[in-house]
């Protein structure tokens, strides 16, 4: 996983070796998942992502999420219509996928209180404008404090950024795995 995720941060312009990455890994805290969580996918924020970041962490947070958005888009635009199907004949071609991570990204920006219809197929412009809603939502809120006084329905603006670029990164690697050869 090292090269794939060294990907995204050449995509930001930040240097990421595997290697020291994982040799320095150390588990902070831990959460309680859900059945989410068993699919896969970041649904509890751990209580290290209510405290405030400095303005450079911040910066490289948003870098990186929109490193990978930009992923996800140069996957979408460059993989043909049909994708190859799965090993039970299942899986979304490239429009569904492209719709799918458009849809989400509405449920995304809800985490941090933004109020947003769900998007018309193919509009562009308003996934753009969304996008740049949810980084300024971040950018607001990230170095403040924000503890347990969040409603159920809210997540903290580091977990929103972990979460948004995670969703985007994962398929634009399933654009990727599932090219014909």
């Amino acid at each position: 996983m090292g090269p794939r995720y060294a990907a995204v941060c050449n995509q930001a312009d930040i240097p990421f070796d595997g290697t020291s990455a994982s040799a320095g890994f150390e588990i902070t805290e831990r959460v309680t998942g859900s059945a989410m969580t068993d699919f896969g996918a970041l649904d509890v924020a751990p209580a290290l992502d209510s405290k405030p970041i400095t303005a450079a962490k911040l910066g490289r947070l948003t870098t990186l999420t929109r490193a990978a958005w930009q992923m996800f888009e140069q996957a979408a635009t460059t993989a043909p219509r049909v994708l190859r199907k799965g090993p039970r004949g299942g899986g979304r071609d490239r429009d569904a996928i492209i719709e799918h991570v458009s849809q989400t990204e509405v449920l995304h920006a809800r985490m941090p209180g933004i109020k947003e219809r769900p998007l018309l197929p193919g509009d562009i412009a308003a996934v753009t404008r969304l996008r740049a809603r949810i980084l300024a939502e971040i950018e607001a809120s990230a170095t403040a404090a924000h503890g347990a006084d969040l409603p159920r329905s809210r997540r903290p603006a580091l977990f929103v950024a972990r979460r948004t670029a995670w969703h985007a990164v994962d398929h634009a690697w399933e654009i990727q795995d599932r090219k014909e050869p």
